[in-house]
């Protein structure tokens, strides 16, 4: 006999417990809403976010990092001009270190036009980087004759070798899943304020509060 009074209140409590989620929907407040979207936007029209700058930044590093290097190694060798004549124009695969150099240029190259200009939000650009990197240098390192060039013959394959494989690593771990949360951000908060201006569909100011003349205080 008491089974359909408990079901009632069973069904009442649910109820109950459900009004939280409704008055939670229903304290939504759109400005918040409308300047989180403001501010995603502010993000999109600067072109480029953070995590991007810093890539492309950390991938001129490269360029510049292997140019120093190499020129110092044209200096190392009894001056720039006539090492450089020897290197370039009289290049050697297995005594040069021009090529090394060239593979820094490419790489800048196409990691900049994918990631700066084209923006590109895949993987694909900087694993062709990568793997043409580190076929060149291994194929170098056991074919040439650096080793016996002294301590350059070391430094400039493994340190762009390792700057190849940290730009890969930033951009796969770093860049493309943090831009890709701030975007599902921005469409939960976009669907938000949507689903806001629906609860909400207008907001009233405060000069539509007032009190008439006629009215008598208390």
């Amino acid at each position: 006999m008491n089974r359909v009074p408990n079901d009632a209140e069973n069904a009442h409590s649910s109820s109950v417990e459900s009004c939280p989620s409704l008055r939670d929907v229903h304290s939504i407040n759109p400005a918040q809403l409308m300047a989180r979207i403001e501010s995603y936007d502010g993000r999109e029209k600067k072109g480029i976010s953070d995590v991007r700058r810093t890539f492309c930044l950390f991938v001129t590093f490269d360029l510049l990092f292997i140019t120093l290097l190499w020129i110092i190694e044209l200096n190392v060798k009894g001056g720039i001009e006539t090492t450089l004549e020897k290197e370039v124009l009289q290049y050697d695969y297995s005594s040069s270190y021009f090529d090394i150099f060239l593979l820094a240029v490419f790489r800048f190259k196409v990691l900049i036009l994918a990631y700066a200009m084209c923006r590109l939000r895949h993987w694909w650009a900087i694993a062709f980087t990568t793997a043409v990197t580190s076929a060149f240098l291994l194929a170098k390192v056991i074919i040439s004759q650096l080793f016996s060039q002294g301590a350059f013959g070391y430094v400039l394959p493994i340190i762009s070798f390792i700057l190849a494989w940290i730009e890969t690593w930033f951009l796969d771990f770093k860049v493309l899943p943090q831009e890709a949360e701030e975007e599902n951000r921005f469409l939960i908060a976009q669907d938000a304020s949507e689903r806001a201006a629906l609860l909400h569909p207008g907001v009233l100011s405060d000069g539509q509060f007032y009190s008439p003349p006629e009215s008598v205080a208390g």
